[in-house]
């Protein structure tokens, strides 16, 4: 006898079962993500119920603060790339002329 629907696995997983199948290694994946993501913000001074209440004033502050974070490592980068240099790039300067004296 022949149907015109193709015959369909009994134990099929639909849409519904797959999304809502949650096991223990999602829910540790879902704990860990949260806490790390945790850390960044509470970093950004960002508090969790004015989150709620102001997403994107809230978002656009952490934003400038991480802006400003940035500008400051890169001064304080700079600033401590110029105090090594003053050191070694007179002691490289030195080296480099009397290796090339020592090679004649």
């Amino acid at each position: 006898m022949s149907s015109d629907q193709p015959a369909q696995p009994e134990n099929e997983n639909t849409f519904a079962k797959r999304l809502l199948r949650i096991g223990t290694g999602d829910i540790i994946r879902i704990v860990v993500i949260s806490i790390l993501v945790g850390i960044i913000l509470a970093a950004l001074n960002v508090n969790p119920r004015r989150l709620w209440v102001d997403l994107f004033g809230t978002i656009g502050e952490a934003w400038a603060r991480f802006i400003s974070l940035l500008g400051d490592s890169v001064f304080w980068a700079i600033d401590y790339f110029l105090l090594g240099a003053v050191l070694v790039v007179p002691i490289w300067l030195v080296y480099r002329l009397l290796s090339s004296v020592g090679k004649r």
